[in-house]
């Protein structure tokens, strides 16, 4: 049976840590295929993609993938929670996979351990957790106290939570364990985010350090392969970089304001009367930053309310989110290789619970399940506000036009 290597990425942009995980995975695990499942236009902590999700498939698909995967909206801005499991339904088409995903401890077992606890919520755990969420905490920090005080071993266990991608391997592992999955997870100790090199040739930055050094003019070449260095020009001589969510502030703030609270309350991550501190701020501010950061608290982080923000940008309500839970999500093909034809084959049965989308009006004009029809079409709804970010040439329904990309 092919042995198929799993990365979940949101390329934001890729860069050289990016091509030293995908090289590591490979020379490791040593797969016949290898996937991507990649977020869009729209990313995890209720950002941007600093490029379009098309053409960080043509730089996935030069590195050396064989297939790429849309993460749909609905789980690629949510939680890592609903992020993770998205993914991982997704991978669950596939057989034999092996997920390969960075972390900072680079420890599988230390991650299992917290994953285990996280996924079982023992009685005593809970009990701390609500006690820690009682003094006003965030829930991640009310999480993380209660974890390091249930598993009584502050020396193994700390800072596990603090890391971001700790945090994301974790979820990884939690719903492998709540689907009960067949995919074998694997991690890949990070490399440092700061400035440090391997050598003197291999430069490594995080995908927020490069987009932070791209607003403020400065060079970005040494921290990526050429090919994205060069796309990322490209962009930039034809206005096709989008910064971050200020992009759309106004977009944002209009329809807060047209919002009643009632509608702010139905979407995700609204909790505990947040619905009116939004649309009061939203009433008396023009700008995304004096929104957060008049609406920000211990217990609302910024990642969180700029995930709310985009919910209303895109739509997305408790409802949506609750039905994602509920279904197979579909696998949208954003490009494949000539390789990855064969695995893109096998995927095409009639019978699979798992349908394949390499037409958007196709699926939509033939397929009767509600649920997937409404997530694809916030799919297209996000593409469709994500151009209205260029200066020049900001065309809609680029779902139904753009081509699969073939390498």
């Amino acid at each position: 049976m092919s042995k198929i290597l799993a990365i979940i990425a949101e390329y934001n942009p890729f860069h050289n840590g990016h091509l030293y995980h995908l090289q590591e995975s490979k020379k490791i695990i040593n797969p016949d295929y290898s996937i991507c499942i990649m977020s869009g236009n729209f990313c995890q902590r209720g950002d941007t993609s600093i490029i379009d999700k098309w053409s960080k498939t043509q730089l996935a698909l030069k590195y050396g993938f064989d297939l790429v995967i849309e993460l749909p909206v609905v789980y690629s801005i949510s939680s890592a929670e609903n992020f993770a499991e998205g993914a991982i339904k997704i991978l669950n088409a596939f057989d034999n996979v092996v997920l390969s995903f960075g972390s900072e401890c680079g420890n599988l077992e230390i991650l299992n351990d917290i994953a285990d606890v996280l996924c079982e919520e023992p009685k005593q755990f809970k009990t701390i957790l609500t006690h820690e969420l009682s003094k006003g905490l965030s829930y991640p920090s009310a999480r993380e106290n209660a974890l390091l005080l249930y598993l009584n071993d502050v020396r193994k266990y700390s800072n596990i939570l603090s890391n971001p991608n700790n945090i994301l391997g974790i979820e990884y592992l939690k719903a492998i364990k709540k689907l009960k999955s067949k995919v074998e997870p694997f991690t890949i100790k990070r490399i440092d985010d700061g400035y440090n090199s391997l050598n003197s040739n291999n430069k490594f930055a995080s995908g927020l350090a490069i987009r932070n050094m791209l607003k403020n003019n400065m060079s970005i070449e040494e921290f990526m392969p050429f090919p994205t260095y060069s796309a990322l020009q490209d962009n930039i001589k034809h206005s096709k970089i989008i910064s971050d969510i200020s992009v759309y502030e106004k977009e944002i703030i209009y329809t807060l304001r047209k919002m009643d609270t009632k509608d702010i309350a139905k979407l995700q991550d609204v909790t505990e009367g947040l619905e009116y501190s939004i649309k009061s701020t939203a009433s008396a501010c023009n700008n995304l930053d004096d929104l957060i950061n008049t609406v920000k608290s211990k217990r609302y982080t910024r990642s969180r309310l700029q995930r709310i923000l985009l919910y209303a940008l895109l739509d997305i309500t408790k409802k949506d989110i609750q039905n994602s839970y509920n279904v197979n999500p579909y696998i949208r093909v954003l490009g494949v290789s000539k390789y990855g034809k064969t695995l893109l084959s096998k995927l095409s049965n009639p019978k699979s619970k798992y349908p394949v989308i390499t037409s958007v009006k196709k699926f939509l004009d033939d397929n009767n399940n509600k649920i997937l029809k409404s997530m694809l079409e916030k799919d297209i709804l996000a593409s469709n506000i994500y151009t209205l970010g260029y200066e020049f040439d900001s065309k809609a329904n680029l779902d139904y036009t753009k081509k699969l990309i073939l390498n």
